[in-house]
């Protein structure tokens, strides 16, 4: 079976964005480019976690609603949030209502202020973690990756919950810190371009 798919502009994409009709933009102009906004970084862990034993498709369909409950991920309002905020959000019918997960994300936020004040930014200490140029040479070849596996304990090791390596690869994945578009996607290459131009956090 081929790796790719024709796109309805005729070029080929990864197979796994004909899923669901909203896979194809998000495929297109988010996934495997680089990020290195905190708020956005913070946004992906946040919402892999949520999406253990889930869909994607569930979670991107309710992102708008998680970004609203969550203060637009913005992780020095979130570690503020009290035991009313919890009950709100489990209230809340537009996200998944799990209070473990919720509990969670507030939980990572004080950890990612920590993270944030040690190395500049979250961004700084993620990106420490893009995989080495022969790692990022073998494209969707497996659900965790040395660098997330290390990434992964690290961020346990800090009190991060939610964050097993499959879910930091899927993160990594996301915000281009491997490009694992197959080869033969007519978007492979645009996200490499996003890679080489991008300024790595310092």
């Amino acid at each position: 079976m081929s790796t790719t798919i024709p796109g309805p502009d005729g070029r080929p994409r990864c197979r796994w964005c004909a899923a669901a009709p909203e896979f194809l933009a998000y495929h297109d102009t988010e996934w495997g480019h680089p990020v290195g906004d905190d708020h956005r970084l913070f946004e992906k862990l946040s919402l892999e976690a949520f999406q253990s034993g889930l869909s994607w498709r569930t979670i991107l369909a309710k992102r708008e609603n998680f970004r609203r409950g969550f203060a637009g991920f913005d992780f020095d309002r979130i570690a503020g949030f009290t035991e009313q905020d919890t009950a709100r959000l489990l209230a809340d019918q537009g996200i998944v209502r799990h209070r473990g997960k919720i509990e969670a994300v507030i939980n990572n936020a004080r950890q990612a202020q920590a993270i944030a004040a040690e190395f500049g930014s979250l961004a700084a200490f993620v990106w420490r973690y893009e995989p080495s140029t022969d790692e990022l040479a073998v494209p969707q070849t497996a659900s965790t990756s040395a660098a997330s596996i290390a990434l992964s304990k690290e961020l346990k090791k800090r009190g991060w919950r939610f964050v097993g390596p499959t879910t930091v690869y899927a993160f990594m994945q996301a915000m281009g810190l491997v490009n694992d578009h197959v080869e033969g996607c007519a978007i492979r290459a645009e996200a490499e371009r996003s890679r080489v131009a991008f300024r790595k956090p310092a």
